[in-house]
């Protein structure tokens, strides 16, 4: 089923709306603002329904240019040193909007605008497809880069998130969607005790920017060491910041297609999300700069460490690094990855 209503107005006057999906035991909330998950409903082990990502009740908490929660950012995700890249032989200068990266694509990023949306059905589950297109030169990357992003929920908890790009000239390109998450419910406290596993036995080291400066290292013995599962506070002492804000690479493989990479449970719960994509890799970021001033859903603050996100994404900073995998998105060719949250209980 596919429900729909006015979500307010945005800065350049257009109406912004929100769709509901449902099925099932499950359902998810998504506004044309920012293509932004806005909730995502799903029941723990004794069937009581909550809402398991952050948010805000009204447009107006989704509408700072520096706030990402549930939003798809890009035309490139994560940070990019200095906005400086070459392509070709030629460099671009992207606006800065922190002091040593471009984030996020910017102040002009896609994050920022309200999408087209059209619904649809797929093997009866509910979905909603929503394009946008960024202009040449939006926050200095080249190119008109048309995008869209398709939510698409099945009965069994899964909601599917399918990414394409196409470009004018060669830009870089790196979508994902920015939810944060807490099994036991949007501001229901911390979420340093949730178990994760991630089975990735790489990650990117980072300098005081947080910007990648070399090559993939193993986790082997540091605090990035997920893969046999562990609570997300256990090691954070570990990461040499307030938590954890780095990127965990997949491992090759020889065919394209889904493949699992995380799992998460919450104890009390017992809801439990298992996370899929067909990209190389993963942001995993404990929301160490919430500090209870923005309030959400209910009004109610969102405090460090309220949330995780697991956003899969292109390496940060590859267009200045030769090593990782390109990035250009090129014209005549489309840039196209699935990402799936599937929730569930246990």
């Amino acid at each position: 089923m596919i429900t729909q209503r006015r979500f307010g107005t945005d800065p350049l006057g257009q109406a912004v709306t929100l769709f509901t999906l449902t099925a099932g035991d499950y359902s998810a909330d998504i506004i044309t603002y920012g293509a932004t998950l806005v909730a995502f409903r799903t029941p723990d082990r004794a069937g009581r329904i909550n809402d398991i990502v952050l948010g805000f009740d009204t447009l107006d908490g989704y509408l700072p240019k520096n706030q990402y929660i549930g939003k798809t950012v890009g035309r490139f995700a994560n940070r990019i040193a200095e906005g400086t890249f070459t392509i070709d032989g030629e460099t671009f200068h992207a606006r800065k909007n922190e002091p040593t990266a471009v984030l996020h694509g910017g102040e002009e990023g896609i994050s920022n605008y309200t999408w087209h949306a059209e619904t649809y059905e797929a093997d009866g589950a509910p979905g909603v497809m929503l394009s946008h297109v960024s202009k040449d030169g939006a926050s200095g990357f080249p190119g008109k880069c048309t995008v869209s992003v398709s939510y698409l929920l099945q009965d069994d908890g899964a909601l599917f998130i399918d990414y394409d790009a196409s470009s004018s000239k060669p830009t870089p390109i790196s979508l994902t969607n920015h939810s944060y998450f807490n099994l036991a419910g949007a501001a229901s406290g911390s979420i340093l005790n949730h178990v994760l596993r991630i089975s990735c036995n790489r990650y990117l080291q980072v300098d005081a920017n947080l910007i990648p400066h070399e090559s993939p290292a193993s986790v082997e013995g540091t605090a990035f060491d997920f893969r046999s599962g562990k609570p997300i506070g256990r090691d954070m002492g570990g990461t040499g910041i307030a938590g954890y804000d780095h990127c965990l690479v997949m491992e090759e493989k020889e065919a394209d297609g889904l493949r699992e990479f995380a799992h998460v449970v919450e104890p009390t719960s017992g809801r439990t999300l298992t996370c899929y994509t067909t990209l190389p890799a993963v942001q995993f970021y404990t929301a160490n700069h919430l500090d209870g001033t923005i309030k959400g859903k209910g009004g109610l603050a969102y405090g460090r460490h309220a949330g995780f996100c697991l956003e899969t994404q292109e390496y940060p900073d590859a267009p200045n690094h030769p090593d990782y995998p390109d990035c250009i998105l090129r014209p005549g060719t489309v840039w196209r990855h699935t990402t799936v949250y599937d929730a569930g209980v246990i």
